[in-house]
């Protein structure tokens, strides 16, 4: 019998509030066709999973879970109640109501729990931990099999860790950390979706180095990092939270905005150079999913240089690394003067991703660590 699985995932809501601005069609629309629309913009892990899992004949069905316009949708069409329903009037206005009204997931995780107990999936796959709230598992724990979270960023508290029966993490750090806690803890890495090639729009710009991420400040050190990049050798710039950036910094120079999902991949695969950092977090250890986005549509890719790097890539051949911010630009200033050197590298770098990281092949990972634990 197949195992059939609920992914309850999350989206910024700087993102959504793009998303409906961009495409007012999914305001009017059911929610069905809301959420194929949502997920096809590639952001996150968007519907790789449950697209994967499908083709290795398993039932799998995507939730954004804190997304109000699309969660209202869907109690609406099952008869659920949840607050005032919002008019077609008030989502039309969407730019204020994204904006300014960000439910909590007090007020949501109600919704995500009838959503649960509605569908009683054999896994219920949590992407982020923050929701695995005790409530909420107390609501669905006799509607589910096993309920899994992932975690690639600093942890949560350990009541929400304990409400899962399984965390997989790609910090290889976490799993012993975990397993100390007496919680069940397994390695699985993040990967790449290969049909995500087929939609790239390469941008009329072509860009040199550029960098797509977070201004926070778990990344303060990185931002230290990025900026003397931009100021020796240029550095083209995306992210949120560049009002945490100083306003002289080099980095506004070339600030373009924010950059999600295909727009992001579109950036990757207009540009010679793509800069990678981790945040504190991962320590000593390679794991984000700028490794595999950037290398996936054949960008050439410069990391910080991780203890584990050489499980994943072959450096100097697929990918390149640093080890501090003279050493960045000095790699920076040399491939962007040595093209062949750096095509070359950058075609391995995708022939490994879609070789050895692709989405599929991490699924088939995923059954194998379910049925361990079923």
């Amino acid at each position: 019998m197949a195992v059939s699985y609920l992914i309850a995932d999350t989206y910024y809501p700087n993102y959504l509030s793009a998303f409906y601005e961009r495409h007012p069609r999914a305001l009017r629309a059911g929610y069905s066709d809301s959420l194929r629309e949502l997920l096809a913009q590639g952001f996150g892990t968007a519907d790789f999973y449950s697209r994967n899992l499908r083709a290795l004949g398993c039932e799998a069905s995507d939730i954004v879970a804190n997304d109000e316009i699309l969660q209202s949708k869907w109690a609406k069409e099952h008869g659920v109640r949840f607050g005032p329903p919002p008019t077609l009037r008030r989502l039309m206005s969407h730019v204020p109501y994204t904006r300014r009204r960000v439910q909590t997931r007090e007020h949501l995780s109600p919704l995500l729990a009838a959503q649960v107990r509605a569908m009683r999936p054999d896994v219920l796959f949590f992407q982020n931990l923050s929701w695995c709230e005790p409530a909420l598992i107390k609501r669905v724990r006799s509607s589910v099999g096993l309920i899994v979270g992932q975690i690639a960023s600093p942890p949560p508290d350990r009541r929400y860790l304990e409400g899962c029966d399984l965390i997989l993490t790609s910090f290889p750090h976490y799993v012993e950390r975990f397993r100390s806690m007496g919680i069940d803890s397994e390695y699985f890495r993040i990967g790449f979706e290969p049909t995500v090639v087929d939609r790239l729009t390469p941008l009329p710009d072509r860009y040199g180095a550029v960098f797509v991420g977070a201004f926070e400040d778990v990344h303060a050190e990185g931002t230290v990092l990025l900026e003397k990049v931009a100021g020796e050798v240029g550095l083209d710039v995306w992210g949120y939270g560049i009002d945490n950036v100083d306003a002289g910094s080099p980095l506004r120079q070339k600030y373009h905005g924010e950059a999600w999902g295909l727009d992001m991949y579109n950036v990757f695969c207009s540009s010679r150079i793509v800069i990678n950092r981790h945040s504190s977090a991962a320590e000593n250890f390679a794991n984000n999913m700028r490794l595999y986005e950037a290398t996936g549509v054949g960008a050439f890719l410069i990391t910080d240089e991780k203890d584990n790097l050489g499980e994943l890539f072959e450096v100097g051949s697929e990918i390149e690394t640093y080890r501090d911010a003279d050493e960045l630009v000095d790699k920076v200033r040399y491939y962007l003067a040595h093209d062949d050197e750096r095509e070359k590298i950058a075609r391995a770098g995708q022939e490994r991703t879609l070789r050895d990281h692709t989405y599929l092949q991490r699924m088939k990972e995923l059954e194998q660590i379910i049925e361990a634990y079923s």
